[in-house]
């Protein structure tokens, strides 16, 4: 009798023991009762190539790609989607069966899945977004945002150059404010956006101003660790709707371990205590 084979998935990065994403699939492959493993792959650079080339003849279905690894991946895969294109950057790897390395980025999804769900009256529409920080979390969240609908990016970094980058990759919805004019920029939003690390537990405070929120404005934070970061907390102090960075983190795995293991996922209050185990 012909056993069929278990389907293998994974996450490639290095460093990687910090991952969250190994518990939040392996907890999803036990509540769905779906015979898969999931395992996180210290990989460095080099090697990249020749180990996501292997994977498929291993029976893995497909692969998450993080740190420092996601620009690279581009130039790896068969197949790119539009949307990684235009962001210049895959997070999701599906191994079809043709043999082919197909690549997509679904951070961008999961930003406003988490949105639309912690924040459910925000609406694109009601104006400007403030983004601080133009890596590659930035261009994720500003393609969902523009694509959405949103009128207007106000961005700061503070490195300049990173920003006008960006500008000149998104055009003119774009608008630029220097790092120390980061804290007015907030006055005209509706709704802002931390891509950067500052406020992560090991790297440097969010020293931006925040005396320009007002109760109106969503804030929203790409740092999960901690959970409740000093912008969320003085956001919350002026009556802004807060919304943390841990579910980006869930929702932009929906569409992976759909596509590598058949099942839709739902995010719910046990794949969030999954995720902080």
């Amino acid at each position: 009798m012909n056993m069929p084979n278990i389907p293998l998935a994974g996450v490639i990065g290095s460093p990687i023991a910090q991952s969250k994403s190994p518990q939040v699939h392996r907890h999803w492959l036990k509540t769905y009762g779906i015979a898969g493993h999931y395992i996180p792959m210290d990989v460095s650079t080099d090697n990249l190539e020749e180990v996501v080339r292997a994977l498929p003849k291993m029976g893995f279905v497909g692969a998450n790609v993080t740190l420092p690894h996601k620009e690279k991946i581009m130039s790896i895969a068969d197949l790119v989607t539009d949307r990684a294109i235009l962001i210049g950057a895959a997070n999701t790897l599906i191994f079809r069966k043709d043999g082919k390395i197909h690549a997509d980025n679904t951070d961008g999804y999961g930003f406003l899945e988490n949105l639309k769900i912690g924040a459910p009256n925000w609406s694109p529409k009601s104006g400007p977004a403030a983004v601080l920080g133009a890596g590659g979390a930035a261009r994720a969240v500003i393609a969902s945002l523009l694509d959405a609908g949103v009128p207007e990016i106000l961005l700061s970094n503070r490195t300049r150059v990173r920003a006008e980058k960006l500008k000149a990759d998104f055009g003119n919805r774009l608008r630029i404010f220097d790092w120390v004019q980061a804290g007015n920029m907030m006055e005209h939003a509706a709704l802002v956006v931390n891509t950067t690390s500052l406020g992560m537990i090991g790297k440097g405070a969010m020293r931006v101003p925040l005396d320009g929120l007002n109760a109106a404005t969503v804030v929203t934070d790409l740092v999960y660790a901690p959970l409740k970061t000093n912008l969320l907390e003085t956001a919350e102090q002026v009556g802004c709707v807060t919304v943390d960075g841990l579910g980006m983190l869930l929702h932009q795995a929906v569409p992976a371990f759909e596509r590598w293991f058949g099942t839709r996922p739902e995010v719910d209050r046990a794949t969030r205590a999954a995720a902080l185990r």
